[in-house]
């Protein structure tokens, strides 16, 4: 695992397998306005101090594919651990927090340690820990509330959301017009031929989080396509966690430039 493993462990993390549905709200014709339906996405609630999530994951890129399981451990704002198992046997980890990341794997007996700024040049993808969060459990990785949206509403009974504040980077999100969850969105940097898709599929309410049942993530760069696909079998609301992390000794550190 070099730059896309990294990826891989940073956003093979996502939610869960619930028993009852969201609550849906059905629109009337198309009456509402943007600020109503970023009201309404926000009211699917996402109260929570800790999840734990066991998933099923198909990495593929143009070059090999790979099923793993990962362990996921979020514990709210604080921090996210992901251990990634292939055969039983932990292959990668990836401890993140608000200051930053530190990552190791097994095949290169590498490591990364670093803040957000750097490993976001790296990755080409701009990165914080409430972004990668929100990506985990089904929400817009921006506050939707502070931006400026063009709104329309497509023919899929879906909203689309078209940010209107950077124009280098193009930035979409795609809401149920039934059930008021995101189903989509995407990140694009034309001019650097770069983009990421997240789609989500059917949310479910546990507790008092509704979530996503499955994630299919697409990311597009120059030296190419990397896709991510996560089925999700287990997961536990406000169970107490820990969260265990060290690099193994003899591991050479990944500098960054």
């Amino acid at each position: 695992m070099k730059k896309y493993g990294l990826l891989f462990v940073l956003i093979t993390l996502i939610s869960c397998k619930s028993k009852s549905g969201v609550v849906m709200a059905v629109p009337k014709e198309n009456k509402n306005t943007t600020s109503s339906v970023i009201e309404k996405l926000y009211q699917n609630k996402n109260d929570f101090s800790t999840l734990y999530i066991k998933s099923s994951a198909n990495y593929a890129d143009e070059k090999m594919s790979q099923n793993v399981t990962a362990e996921i451990k979020i514990k709210k704002d604080e921090q996210i651990l992901v251990s990634v198992r292939f055969l039983g046997i932990t292959m990668a980890k990836a401890l993140i927090t608000p200051e930053g990341v530190s990552y190791y794997e097994k095949i290169n007996g590498s490591y990364f340690e670093g803040d957000f700024k750097g490993l976001s040049q790296w990755l080409g993808t701009d990165l914080d820990y409430s972004k990668i969060q929100n990506l985990l459990v089904g929400q817009a990785i921006d506050d939707l509330t502070k931006g400026k949206y063009k709104e329309t509403l497509e023919p899929d009974q879906k909203y689309k959301l078209e940010d209107l504040s950077n124009e280098n980077t193009q930035k979409s999100f795609f809401i149920d017009a039934l059930k008021f969850v995101l189903q989509k969105q995407e990140i694009a940097q034309a001019k650097e031929g770069r983009s990421i898709e997240v789609a989500y599929g059917n949310f479910e309410q546990h507790t008092n989080v509704a979530l996503p049942s499955n994630v299919q993530i697409v990311a597009l760069q120059p030296k190419g396509k990397t896709e991510i696909k996560l089925n999700y079998n287990t997961i536990t609301v406000n169970e107490a966690l820990s969260f265990p992390y060290s690099v193994p000794s003899g591991y050479k550190r990944i500098l960054i430039k």
